[in-house]
């Protein structure tokens, strides 16, 4: 072997063992990317909320609450509503964020499905919409029977301006059945969660209980020594009660009405 050979050889080794033994870092992937840019929004919008907590401008649901507030303006991202519009858009009720009606056709309306509104008054509503390049309509009708059974109509906004509170529930009721995808997540307008959380009764006042409607009638007690843990106008004197689920104006939810199965 050559002087050349043996010096070619030791230079081959030197590199060999100079190389770093490492792996290549892999590329970011699709979502990674995706989820550092939102982390980023999230923090942007933490900012712009802290600054913004304390101003008129915010519902006084959240006033004082900057990390209910930037989580609304991300949920109004995703619906593309920008940040001042969210927060007259967006209400959060009981920990639960629901669009208001006309932002819900809003948000409908802008990724081009129709909707339209047939016929309005204090008795029923007539909404009809479809989705975008469908030449199928769909229609939803709600009324004060309708309203009637859901024991909906006892309660204040129900009493004060029915005509707005029906128009609120059509509009829920076809936004979901014409283009449910593009609501992300809040299906219902705030006028349909008012009052209950997750089918649940809100503890705005003390309601009565099932349980309570339906226990035998108490023994009456002289004037002097009644009490009532509930209060209502319409308390018979002797503390009994005759139940009328259109009349009640406890909160019941939709998907559990008093004196049935849930």
């Amino acid at each position: 072997m050559t002087n050349n050979e043996i010096a070619t050889r030791n230079e081959q080794t030197v590199a060999t063992t100079e190389q770093p033994n490492t792996l290549p870092t892999p590329a970011p992937t699709q979502g990674t990317n995706a989820l550092m840019a939102w982390a980023q929004e999230a923090s942007l919008a933490y900012d712009m909320a802290q600054k913004l907590a304390v101003t008129s401008f915010v519902p006084q649901s959240l006033r004082g609450k900057p990390g209910d507030i930037a989580a609304a303006i991300l949920a109004g991202s995703e619906l593309g509503l920008k940040p001042m519009a969210t927060l007259k858009s967006i209400d959060i009720i009981q920990g639960t964020p629901a669009l208001r009606a006309h932002a819900m056709r809003a948000v409908i309306q802008k990724q081009g499905h129709e909707i339209e509104l047939v016929e309005s008054t204090d008795k029923h509503c007539r909404m009809r919409g479809r989705r975008k390049h469908s030449e199928t309509w769909q229609e939803v009708l709600w009324d004060i029977p309708r309203a009637q059974l859901l024991g909906l109509l006892g309660k204040d906004q129900w009493k004060k301006q029915p005509k707005a509170m029906l128009v609120a529930r059509a509009t829920g009721e076809l936004c979901r059945l014409i283009a449910s995808d593009a609501l992300h997540g809040m299906a219902y307008v705030s006028e349909e969660l008012e009052g209950t959380v997750h089918g649940e009764v809100a503890q705005a006042r003390a309601p009565l209980s099932v349980a309570a409607l339906t226990a035998p009638a108490a023994t009456p007690q002289p004037a002097a020594e009644e009490t009532y843990t509930v209060t209502r106008d319409d308390q018979p004197a002797d503390g009994t009660w005759d139940y009328d689920a259109a009349a009640d104006s406890t909160d019941w939810p939709d998907v559990a009405q008093p004196g049935t199965a849930a």
